[in-house]
């Protein structure tokens, strides 16, 4: 009985070894064909809510080399800030980001396009509990529980929480009895749903997506509230992007709508399509910025 224990043990510890090792070199590999992709537009995203997200990506550069003429690679990274961090060091040609790191970043990042939901570039943030909470209404409602944030630099899973909060004279430093990130809208959910969190802070969005997609994690939860609408999170280019690539991308974002493939792509985004810049979008994100940095210093 030991030594069978004993052989099951080395031999889970030696597949956790080929595994581990395997993800170490898939990971140097898809970054050594980044940088050996001479001349491919390179793209960030981070956490996206789609079932099969390595699929959807793939089409979609296929997509966009097609249209564009040229090769494309997608680099994932897990927070927003690892992704502002590349593309303010020239490291990526272009990125999905959220409104919050953007107007913060805005002399590194220029805007691109505008993601168009319900026809509109602009989303709003949920304040989600369990379903069997019937009681909470507001943020105060959950003094004293568990909270889960998405990221720290994201407009609608941290920001606006923190303004909605800060302009009800509450302070989201203490009013709950512990806060933690996921890093991730549908890890909210889910921490929520399950139990773990007694409340979340959600982008709307990728709520109401999920709600198409996976009815099953949702019905587990409630939105309490729900925010003002911000900016949709953007896609934005490096500051140094030169205006060809900058202009050849942007118009084919803004033209898949007119494009059968293109309104396949989109309806897996639970999107009706892309708007070109406008910068005025993203007013109320910088207002919801300044009022919560004068009064409480925020996570970098």
């Amino acid at each position: 009985m030991g030594a069978h224990e004993t052989g099951l043990s080395r031999h889970a510890q030696r597949r956790r070894m080929i595994l581990g090792a395997a993800l170490a070199l898939g990971t140097s590999a898809r970054m050594a064909c980044a940088a050996a992709a001479a001349g491919a537009l390179r793209i960030g995203t981070t956490a996206v809510i789609l079932e099969d997200q390595v699929s959807f990506l793939d089409d979609w550069r296929h997509y966009l080399e097609e249209h564009l003429n040229g090769s494309a690679v997608f680099v994932q990274r897990g927070s927003y800030r690892e992704i502002t961090a590349l593309i303010n060091n020239d490291e990526l040609d272009f990125a999905w980001v959220c409104g919050y790191p953007y107007v913060a970043n805005r002399t590194s990042m220029r805007l691109l396009a505008m993601p168009l939901y319900h026809g509109k570039p602009l989303y709003q943030s949920y304040l989600i509990v369990s379903s069997s909470d019937r009681v909470t209404r507001s943020y105060a409602d959950l003094e004293g529980k568990l909270f889960a944030y998405s990221d720290p630099n994201s407009n609608s899973g941290f920001l606006v929480p923190q303004y909605l909060m800060l302009r009800d004279g509450l302070d989201p430093q203490t009013l709950f009895k512990k806060t933690f990130f996921t890093y991730a809208h549908r890890k909210v959910v889910s921490a929520v749903a399950t139990g773990v969190a007694d409340g979340g802070a959600v982008d709307g969005y990728v709520w109401e997506t999920l709600a198409l997609l996976s009815p099953e994690l949702t019905s587990k939860t409630r939105v309490a509230v729900k925010s003002p609408e911000f900016g949709f999170p953007p896609l934005v280019a490096r500051a140094s992007i030169g205006q060809r690539d900058y202009a050849a991308m942007q118009d084919v974002l803004v033209g898949m709508s007119a494009d059968p493939q293109g309104r396949v792509l989109l309806k897996r985004l639970n999107l009706d399509g892309f708007a070109r810049d406008d910068p005025k979008t993203f007013d109320g994100i910088a207002q919801a910025l300044a009022y919560v940095s004068a009064r409480m210093r925020l996570p970098q």
